[in-house]
């Protein structure tokens, strides 16, 4: 059974029974030095930590390794299904965080079971039929558009002027969009995603871009992602459509934002890290997977609902009780990073083993990460060829996180370089 938010903001959402003091999610530790706080959860609470969201809601966030895989792989005793939540009476039609932890919707993201299944048949094919090649090539020149924009001046703040505009503006080539509706999107998915007063009405213009890209590819097709989901022979809703494909921008923009900012601010910041790439022993691809162990975009994901009363970590789990995926806090877990202390994904083998990109049935779908990846690595490339003297323009410690517990992003990265000619004076 789903329910729906009421209309009537309230505070009578319960601690989970049983537990202890639960632990805020939110504040500076989440922003400034999030490892160390869930180094102080795993010694008060173990692998499962009771904690409280915004508005006084409950929750479970598992960051043991183990534990997380273990909510991963059984989809049958801990369902994404947003719907079973045993909170909804309580929450508010305007409770910010709403887009972030979802709604009982059709989509591929926000769905179960069978339901889920289907989804994934219509996407993951549109997915993967997007050329690695076609896809590298937007990206290398949307990249030097950006670029151009900034590389006469000698300084820039990568995250608002390249981070943050490569990945939607690839996205939206790739979806189907003209180049012009990009930057709204761009701007849409950050104001979603942060969580704050806009994120309702940031939630509303973006489903009012995509209503408006599925009529648009049903009167006139091509060969991008919408017109190949809409040419799946199985039977689907305009919602539905539209649904999927707001699935799977807002879940690609911000996280391969990040993970771009992240990598460029490691190559900046670790000395050891840029010495070793200077002398070729290390790699961008090498900077991403660290990353993805140390750094990841998504530190929290939301989320899983168990279908009955059971026990994790040694707390019982009530029925419909939210379980937040602390898979920031997974990947840095001691239990498996024994032996490899302070090595980082060096220490891993570089492995795939990480959950950055969650685990099981309802982990990001293997063409999404490709496509991500092909994005974020060809966007760091071409920066680093067209500015190889770029430095860090403030201290390291002036950097400020996103103030987000479930993203991890910088706000802003002040570089400079020598100022260089536009792509076009090259001509």
């Amino acid at each position: 059974m789903t329910r729906t938010p009421s209309a009537e903001p309230t505070s009578s959402a319960l601690t989970p029974s049983g537990c202890p003091a639960a632990v805020p999610l939110s504040g500076p530790g989440f922003h400034a030095d999030p490892q160390s706080l869930y180094r102080s959860m795993r010694r008060e609470h173990g692998p499962v930590v009771p904690v409280e969201l915004p508005g006084g809601f409950p929750a479970w966030l598992v960051i043991g390794y183990r534990e997380v895989h273990q909510v991963t792989s059984d989809p049958e005793l801990f369902p994404r299904d947003v719907g079973l939540w045993n909170q909804w009476p309580h929450v508010p039609a305007d409770w910010p965080l709403l887009p972030m932890v979802g709604q009982p919707l059709p989509s591929i993201y926000f769905s179960a079971g069978e339901e889920h299944r289907r989804h994934v048949r219509m996407v993951v094919p549109a997915l993967e039929a997007a050329d690695p090649f076609e896809i590298r090539g937007h990206g290398e020149q949307l990249a030097d558009r950006l670029i151009d924009a900034f590389c006469a001046r000698g300084t820039a703040d990568l995250v608002a002027e390249f981070c943050e505009p490569l990945p939607v503006l690839v996205l939206a080539r790739l979806v189907g969009f003209p180049d012009d509706e990009g930057a709204d999107i761009a701007r849409v998915l950050k104001d979603l995603a942060d969580g704050g007063p806009g994120a309702q009405e940031a939630h509303q213009r973006f489903a009012g871009h995509m209503a408006r890209l599925v009529a648009a590819k049903r009167a006139e097709p091509g060969e991008d992602v919408t017109s190949r989901m809409l040419a799946f022979p199985e039977e689907f809703t305009d919602e539905e459509y539209m649904l999927d494909l707001m699935a799977i921008t807002a879940a690609g923009h911000l996280t391969t934002a990040d993970w771009i900012g992240n990598s460029v601010r490691l190559m900046l910041t670790e000395g050891d890290f840029a010495d070793s790439m200077a002398r070729g022993r290390r790699s961008v691809a090498d900077a991403m997977t660290e990353v993805l162990w140390e750094d990841g975009p998504t530190q929290i994901l939301a989320g899983r609902w168990p279908v009955r009363d059971t026990r994790l970590g040694e707390h019982r789990i009530k029925a419909g009780d939210m379980l937040l995926l602390g898979l920031g806090a997974a990947n840095t877990d001691p239990l498996i990073r024994q032996g490899a202390a302070g090595a980082g994904a060096a220490g891993q083998g570089g492995s795939g083993a990480h959950l950055a990109f969650s685990h099981g049935e309802y982990r990001c779908p293997f063409p999404a990460q490709e496509i991500a990846e092909i994005i974020a690595r060809t966007g760091i490339e071409v920066l680093l060829d067209r500015l190889p003297d770029l430095e860090l323009d403030v201290p390291v410690e002036e950097l400020v996180r996103r103030p987000s517990a479930f993203l991890r992003g910088t706000t802003a990265l002040p570089v400079r370089f020598s100022p260089v000619p536009t792509t076009g004076d090259l001509l």
